[in-house]
């Protein structure tokens, strides 16, 4: 349990709750390299797309979809490969190609946990197709040591289509 200071700077202690269903690490990869990525891993390691999140070409010279989030399954664990784009949350926080995703029912508790514990929070909470890991909502915390830790709201089922 994390301790949250009362409203208004007072003294008063409450604990909060914050409860995890699943560990997602995240693999950025520069953008126009995200599909091939993809494929290696699936070739490479017999991985299994289960989820892919698109944006529309941004710039003309771009010939597919920029990957927000590719969600792939690997001997009973799930990761997620994303493009690496000058917006990505990965660029902002500092340039670390890689996040560790922890899906939550209740993101603003998880980061009042992360906060409270020494992490720094990134921006606030990016909801529907700007959101990452197939979730409807995300937000992402610094730690101490420089690590992007993202808190993704649990989804159901992706709205892209997967690719074969």
């Amino acid at each position: 349990m994390a301790l949250e200071e009362g409203q208004n700077g007072g003294a008063e202690k409450v604990a909060v709750e914050v409860s995890f269903k699943s560990f997602k690490p995240q693999l950025f990869v520069e953008a126009s390299k995200a599909n091939d990525a993809v494929q290696f891993y699936k070739t490479a390691f017999g991985a299994v797309e289960t989820c892919r999140t698109t944006q529309p070409k941004r710039k003309a010279d771009q010939e597919l979809p920029h990957i927000v989030s590719a969600q792939l399954q690997l001997a009973g664990s799930t990761f997620v490969v994303s493009g690496l784009s000058d917006d990505s949350a990965s660029t902002k926080a500092g340039g670390t190609l890689f996040a560790m995703c922890l899906e939550t029912e209740d993101l603003e508790a998880a980061v009042t946990k992360a906060v409270a514990a020494g992490a720094v929070a990134e921006g606030g909470i990016v909801e529907g197709e700007g959101a990452c890991c197939c979730a409807e909502r995300v937000t992402t915390v610094k730690d101490p040591y420089g690590f992007a830790w993202q808190f993704c709201s649990p989804a159901d089922e992706c709205g892209a289509n997967v690719e074969a």
